[in-house]
């Protein structure tokens, strides 16, 4: 099961999905091709066929665009507090606290693992401002195995930073950007494993001018993947118009960080113009509806960006979102677009199909990866999902496919691979050794 496209998914029953040994998808394979079953056969010979079980289906991995990950141990805290208490009293403290290694290496263990029991198999991450805590991260996504876009944070604007938890200066900031790049290379060359560093100015407040200069410059001296908020709220929208005159939107793009490798999370006070700049600049915005919900004082248009070209994927932005689950990330856009609905937007009403588009497609096209999809040549990043309600419930494909979009949670994962591996499994194995 996978989007044929923004408004279907496409349900295919019946069918083998061979895997190379590279984790790559080499052939999808109907049950009423010629080599069906000698092609079946042959895998159960070589003791490398793993058989779904009746109401239980496959489906990709998701992408998640937009996860603070030195934020996980607070997932859930004061979100009832405004944004700038939530930050200053509960947040940069937490993230302050990631300078000791040993507790990183203990949050971030637990994140990655609750990320792919979720079905999580690619993230894009902000770390905090400490290279070394960032590549503690990166090393833990490696060694359990999840696809891992990971930037070390820059923030060195004193007015909007604390003192006990920012970069001293631009050059510092700069310097540990270039720095946690280069080890990045380093570590991914030498484990293998499908890791990249990520420019990330934290936003427009947080960062000098010389400082969001400096990271346009770095993203593309080395060809890498940028990420920020952008007009997240009233009060950062309003900021950048304070400040520069401009739109949020249109200051990242003056400093070179708006491209096609982009990522610009919430996104709730876009304008018509700032989407046809996104448009042109290939840049994507990550939705995370859930965050907006308590921060982004509006609803992100994922129906009216979609209508100008403008990529969207999801993030459940730990912990300004509560839940580590791209399931319930989907439930909420789709209800979040009845509220836009329903204050006069008459086309902003996305469905199930509409969100799970955006949980996989939209997710790697804006990482450039060739996940999302179960098709030849796309990598076998799969979670294999038991339906709950399968034994009363009817096998209509599209209310399945419904079904699992609302009610899926961590407990109906059973099994999660990333480029064909297995990297999350509970319960007895549905395979048919």
């Amino acid at each position: 099961m996978s989007s044929a496209t923004f408004d279907k998914a496409d349900f295919t029953p019946d069918v083998l999905i061979c895997v190379d040994q590279s984790g790559t998808i080499d052939r999808v394979i109907s049950v009423a091709d010629k080599d069906y079953q000698s092609v079946k056969q042959a895998a159960i010979n070589n003791s490398t066929y793993i058989h779904i079980s009746e109401g239980s289906y496959l489906l990709p991995g998701f992408t998640d665009l937009h996860i603070h990950a030195p934020q996980w141990s607070q997932a859930g805290l004061a979100l009832d507090k405004p944004l700038n208490e939530w930050l200053n009293t509960y947040t940069f403290p937490l993230e302050a606290k990631f300078r000791d290694l040993a507790f990183a290496q203990r949050v971030y263990q637990s994140l990655v693992a609750e990320l792919l029991a979720n079905g999580t198999t690619t993230g894009l991450y902000f770390g905090s401002i400490h290279t070394e805590a960032n590549l503690v991260l990166a090393k833990i996504c490696a060694s359990l195995g999840q696809r891992a876009f990971i930037g070390k944070v820059a923030m060195d604007n004193p007015d909007q930073t604390p003192e006990y938890y920012r970069d001293n200066d631009s050059k510092e900031a700069l310097e540990e950007t270039e720095k946690f790049v280069q080890k990045m290379i380093q570590l991914k060359q030498s484990s293998q494993a499908e890791i990249t560093a990520v420019i990330t100015p934290r936003f427009v407040p947080s960062c000098s001018d010389e400082t969001l200069s400096g990271l346009g410059k770095l993203a593309q001296k080395y060809d890498l993947p940028i990420q920020s908020h952008c007009s997240e709220s009233i009060w950062e929208d309003q900021y950048a118009k304070d400040r520069f005159n401009m739109h949020d939107a249109e200051v990242l793009d003056k400093f070179g960080l708006l491209t096609d490798k982009s990522i610009m999370a919430h996104g709730t006070q876009l304008s018509d113009s700032d989407l046809k700049l996104f448009h042109n600049k290939k840049t994507t915005i990550a939705h995370c509806p859930i965050s907006n919900i308590y921060f982004g004082n509006s609803v992100t248009r994922v129906k009216k960006a979609h209508q100008q070209q403008v990529n969207v994927g999801l993030g459940t932005d730990i912990s300004g979102g509560f839940s580590p689950s791209i399931y319930r990330n989907m439930q909420q856009a789709i209800m979040s677009s009845q509220i836009l609905t329903d204050s006069g937007d008459r086309n902003a009403r996305i469905t199930a199909a509409n969100a799970f588009y955006l949980a996989t497609v939209g997710g790697a096209k804006a990482l450039h990866v060739k996940t999302g999809l179960i098709k030849p040549g796309y990598q076998a990043d799969f979670q294999i999902v038991k339906d709950q309600y399968f034994d009363i419930s009817s096998n209509d494909p599209q209310e399945i496919f419904e079904r699992l979009v609302y009610h899926t949670n961590k407990e109906n994962i059973k099994q999660v691979y990333v480029s064909g591996k297995l990297v999350h499994s509970i319960g007895e194995n549905d395979n048919g050794k």
